[in-house]
């Protein structure tokens, strides 16, 4: 199923001021530059730190529409400002996941994003609804998911990552039919 749903995604999804498409290794300059951030790795579980160059080629390489991912990058007047994807595993939800540089934040990007990913995703007609995560004082990840339709559906510490220990809110998403 998971094949059969990835086949089924978009490549690139345009949206009023964004382009979401397939990570490529000209993003990985700008990635390591805006990855490279304390702040956003404080938020992410599965970022390293210090992020440089070598870690955006193996994004992009390996892991970006690995067998388990389906991530796009953020263009915005086509520079790269962060990546949106999906984690996927099988007989679960996909996972909805994402980062902003930091300039970036604060202007709606990522819930313009999020938005777009949920729209592409239901219109696969494939899998039931997402779910997504974000720590529970984090506050605007916690409003892009609720503007993009998650609720939160509980609780959780997370048990390994760089942010073991850490307690997130856990969400999701629903398609009606």
């Amino acid at each position: 199923m998971i094949e059969e749903f990835k086949q089924a995604l978009p490549a690139t999804i345009a949206t009023d001021r964004l382009l979401l498409t397939t990570p490529v290794l000209a993003h990985v300059p700008e990635m390591a530059v805006l990855a490279n951030n304390k702040r956003i790795y404080r938020v992410l579980s599965r970022l390293p730190h210090p992020y440089d160059e070598s870690h955006g080629r193996f994004f992009v390489e390996t892991i970006a529409r690995g067998p388990e991912e389906f991530a796009w990058s953020i263009l915005r007047d086509g520079a790269y400002i962060g990546t949106i994807g999906l984690h996927l595993l099988p007989d679960r939800l996909p996972e909805l996941g994402y980062w902003l540089g930091e300039p970036f934040w604060g202007q709606g990007y990522a819930t313009e994003a999020a938005i777009a990913v949920v729209g592409a995703v239901k219109d696969t007609g494939i899998v039931s609804g997402l779910r997504s995560r974000a720590l529970l004082d984090n506050a605007g990840s916690r409003k892009v998911l609720a503007k993009a339709g998650f609720v939160q559906t509980g609780e959780d510490v997370d048990s390994e990552g760089t942010l073991k220990g850490a307690r997130s809110a856990l969400v999701a998403l629903e398609f009606t039919p």
